[in-house]
């Protein structure tokens, strides 16, 4: 199909102020030339245009795409320098019709999910429905804005930062361990304020030698640290299997984020470990609860307690001795809400 022009001989593009965001403008004249001339799974292409450093343009399809939406209008953004050998570009796409005045009409806005721009084009085969448009053949014309947000990649880029160790400004080992992490202290000190406190404060650990290795006890194993060292550079958990893994790997990142009051990590860990919570675990996190001062999770296994048939699989796997040996406050404590429930 040729391009689609505007009066001038081009859609009008221009790009917003921040690199991950751009939008465009595609000005359409002539609605119902548009559909004679491209049928059901046919489209227009716009002309190309440039925003945040890649060329795109736009599918307009005026009869739709697919069987399932004849009867709606279909846009789609293609990426025109994709490179199969290269990484995809991730954004999210906002599709919205403007008014004669140039103003969005809010109830045709409508967005993509986050998704992946290779080689194919993303977009909606329903964006608008042809019997509710019909007030666009009145005007010879209309505009459809395509707005398009690039996730922030600020993670991406800290995590691969931390993976090749450029800049690295301190060094920790685990007591214990054999393997010697380099990461940056400036963002460690961002994230946490135990770390803050240890690396930047008065008697910053290491002074200012980079060379110099911090120790790092009451930590079971390199991988914990491992992995709090990748969230702090991510906020991200990696995915773990299998799900003893997981619930393993979740405790003992409880106690670190604990250790060096990170709340978010902990609400993570907690909201995982609620997903492994069974008779057989459920004591173990119930004084992981506590020691940690995690009060949601706390509650969450005294709630899970109180069922007779939990009770019997608790006694079963040594939960109450558990509690008795590690905490007889929390033993007192279950015994008390179970008693005041019956």
């Amino acid at each position: 199909m040729p391009p689609m022009t505007t009066a001038s001989g081009s859609p009008s593009s221009s790009i917003a102020a921040s690199m991950a965001t751009g939008h465009h403008l595609l000005r359409i004249f002539g609605y119902s030339h548009a559909k004679e001339l491209a049928p059901h799974g046919k489209w227009i292409d716009s002309r190309p245009f440039t925003t945040a450093a890649h060329s795109w343009h736009i599918m307009y399809y005026p009869n739709g795409m697919v069987t399932r939406s004849a009867d709606h209008i279909a846009v789609f953004l293609v990426l025109d320098d994709a490179d199969a050998d290269a990484e995809p570009v991730t954004a999210r796409v906002v599709f919205t019709l403007l008014d004669q005045a140039g103003k969005p009409v809010p109830w045709t806005t409508r967005a993509t999910p986050v998704c992946k721009f290779s080689v194919y084009g993303q977009g909606l085969d329903d964006f608008l429905r042809t019997a509710s448009a019909t007030h666009l053949r009145r005007p010879r014309h209309y505009q459809v804005r395509c707005l398009r947000l690039q996730p922030n990649n600020l993670s991406r880029h800290l995590g691969g930062l931390l993976a090749s160790g450029d800049a690295a400004d301190v060094a920790f080992r685990v007591a214990g361990g054999g393997e010697t992490f380099q990461a940056h202290r400036c963002v460690l000190a961002a994230r946490s304020p135990v770390f803050r406190a240890e690396l930047l404060g008065p008697t910053k650990e290491g002074g200012d030698d980079p060379a110099a290795v911090i120790e790092v006890g009451d930590m079971e194993a390199d991988e914990v640290f491992r992995v709090l060292l990748e969230f702090v550079h991510t906020d991200a958990l990696p995915e773990m299997r299998p799900e003893e893994e997981e619930a393993s790997m979740c405790r003992k990142l409880l106690a670190a984020a604990d250790r060096y009051d990170m709340e978010r990590l902990k609400l993570m860990c907690e909201g995982r470990l609620r997903k492994h919570m069974d008779g057989a675990s459920v004591a173990t996190i119930l004084v992981l609860a506590e020691r940690h001062r995690c009060p949601s999770l706390k509650e969450t296994c005294f709630r899970f307690l109180e069922a007779p048939r939990v009770l019997t699989a608790v006694s079963a796997a040594g939960g109450i001795e558990l509690l008795a040996g590690s905490s007889p406050t929390l033993l007192t404590e279950l015994i008390f809400r179970l008693f005041a429930g019956c």
